[in-house]
């Protein structure tokens, strides 16, 4: 069996709306998800604050 390098250690919970918070292990700041753009005129919503989506941030991974 492989040895395990990493294991992410990530607590979300929702804010307010669409926002949810990111708590990441070793990090001291949190990453906020949620919707802009498009995303938030497909769901016709209206975000107090608009952040990234977690679609955002898969892309992003994916493309770097």
């Amino acid at each position: 069996m492989a040895t395990v390098v990493h294991r992410s250690h990530i607590t979300i919970t929702r804010e307010k709306g669409p926002t949810r918070k990111a708590e990441i292990k070793g990090f001291a700041e949190p990453v906020f998800y949620g919707v802009h753009g498009g995303i938030k005129d497909f769901y016709k919503i209206e975000p107090e604050e608009e952040h990234a989506a977690t679609l955002d941030h898969i892309v992003g991974a994916v493309g770097g």
